[in-house]
C-alpha cells in the first residue's frame, strides 16, 4: 500500500507539473518544430548518452573490486541500463533493479552492490555541487536574477523586480550564514549544549549520515586504480554535458546558444531530474524551460527545448533499457542452482 501510494503521488505530481508547464503551449506547433529538427544531432546525443552509461558501468565495477568481485563490463552495462529503464516506470526503483539484475548475471550480493551504488551517487553529488558552484561563478548575475525572481514571483503571485528581489534574497542569505556561524561557535564552546544535542535522535542520524558520506569518499583509497575512477567520473559528466549541448543544434531557435548555456542547462536539468517523479518529468521542463529565458529564448522556446531534450533522452533510454531487460530475460543463467558465494573477509 505504501509503495502504491508513493507511485500514485509521484504520478500525480508529474501530471500536475506537466499541466502547469504546457497549459499555455500550442502542442501542434511544438510537434511541427520537432518534425523540422535535424535528427542527426539526436543520433549523436544518444551515442554520447550510451557512452556515459557504459562509463558508469565501468566505474561501478571498479567499486566492487575491493569487495572481491569483478563483474564484466557487458553485464554491468546491462544492469545499469535496466536500472534506468525501471526508474522511468517507478521512481527510485532503478538502484534496486540494477543491483538485482547484476546479482542474476554475476551473483554479486545485492547488499554489497547497493552499498557501492550509494558510494557512487555520493561522488556524483560532489561533482554536481562543484558544477553548481562553477556555474554560479561564471553566470552569477543571470542565475541569481533567475532564482530570486522565479521563487519570489511564485510566492507573491506577481512579477517582482530583479534588483529588489536579488537584494532581499542576498541579505537573507547573509543573515542566515551569520546565524549559522554564530550558533556553531556557541555550540562548539558550550559542552552542556553539545552533549544535549548529541543525545538528540535527529542529530545522531545526521552525524551517522555525515560519517557514512565521509567513509564513502575515503573508499576511493581502497581502489586499485583511483586515477581511472576519477577519469571515469569526469568522463560521465562531460558526456552528460555533450548529450544536452549537441541538441541545441537540432532547433534553429537554439542553435546559437553557447557553451555556458549548456553548463546552465546541465546543472538546472540535473536538479530537475532529482524530483520524485518518473525521470524528472515536469520538474525538468519547468526549470529548464524558465532558465533558458536568461539566454534570450522565449518561455515557449525554452519549454520546447526542454521537452525536446528530455523526450529524446527518455525515449532512447526506454528503448535501450527495454532491450537490456529482454537480454537479461533470455540470457542463460550460468549460476543456476549455485548458492551465492561471499568472498572471505566480507
Amino acid at each position: 500500500m505504501k509503495s502504491a501510494l508513493r507511485y500514485i503521488i509521484s504520478l500525480g505530481l508529474a501530471g500536475g507539473l506537466i499541466w502547469f508547464v504546457f497549459k499555455d503551449i500550442d502542442l501542434a506547433d511544438m510537434l511541427e518544430r520537432f518534425a523540422r529538427s535535424d535528427w542527426r544531432w539526436i543520433a549523436i546525443s544518444c551515442t554520447f548518452l550510451l557512452m556515459a552509461h557504459i562509463f558508469r558501468a565501468w566505474r561501478w565495477s571498479m567499486l566492487m573490486e575491493p569487495l572481491g568481485y569483478k563483474p564484466g563490463l557487458f553485464n554491468s552495462s546491462i544492469s545499469v541500463l535496466t536500472g534506468y529503464f525501471a526508474n522511468y516506470i517507478v521512481p527510485r526503483m532503478g538502484e534496486v533493479t540494477r543491483c538485482g539484475t547484476l546479482y542474476r548475471l554475476e551473483r554479486v550480493p545485492v547488499n554489497l552492490s547497493f552499498g557501492t551504488v550509494v558510494a557512487e551517487r555520493l561522488f556524483d553529488v560532489i561533482i554536481l555541487l562543484v558544477l553548481i558552484g562553477l556555474n554560479f561563478i561564471l553566470e552569477f548575475e543571470r542565475l541569481s536574477t533567475f532564482f530570486t525572481d522565479f521563487f519570489q514571483s511564485k510566492i507573491s503571485g506577481g512579477q517582482a523586480g530583479a534588483n529588489s528581489g536579488s537584494g532581499l534574497i542576498l541579505y537573507l542569505l547573509l543573515a542566515l550564514i551569520v546565524f549559522i556561524a554564530t550558533s556553531g561557535i556557541f555550540i562548539f564552546k558550550n559542552n552542556a549544549v553539545k552533549d544535549k544535542l548529541q543525545q538528540n535522535a535527529l542529530i545522531q542520524k545526521i552525524v551517522v549520515f555525515a560519517k557514512g558520506m565521509l567513509e564513502g569518499l575515503l573508499s576511493i583509497r581502497k581502489l586499485r586504480s583511483p586515477g581511472l575512477f576519477i577519469f571515469s567520473t569526469v568522463s560521465i559528466w562531460v558526456l552528460y554535458y555533450l548529450v544536452s549541448y549537441v541538441l541545441f543544434f537540432c532547433i534553429p531557435e537554439t542553435s546559437n546558444l553557447g557553451p555556458l548555456a549548456g553548463l546552465t542547462l546541465l546543472v538546472v536539468g540535473a536538479i530537475g531530474m532529482t524530483a520524485p517523479t518518473q525521470g524528472g518529468i515536469g520538474a525538468y521542463h519547468l526549470l529548464v524551460g524558465n532558465v533558458m529565458i536568461l539566454y534570450g529564448l522565449s518561455q515557449k522556446d525554452g519549454i520546447t527545448l526542454a521537452t525536446f531534450i528530455h523526450g529524446a533522452q527518455m525515449l532512447f533510454m526506454l528503448a535501450i533499457g527495454a532491450i537490456a531487460f529482454l537480454i537479461v530475460l533470455v540470457k542463460k543463467d550460468k549460476f543456476a542452482g549455485e548458492p551465492a558465494q561471499v568472498p572471505a573477509g566480507n
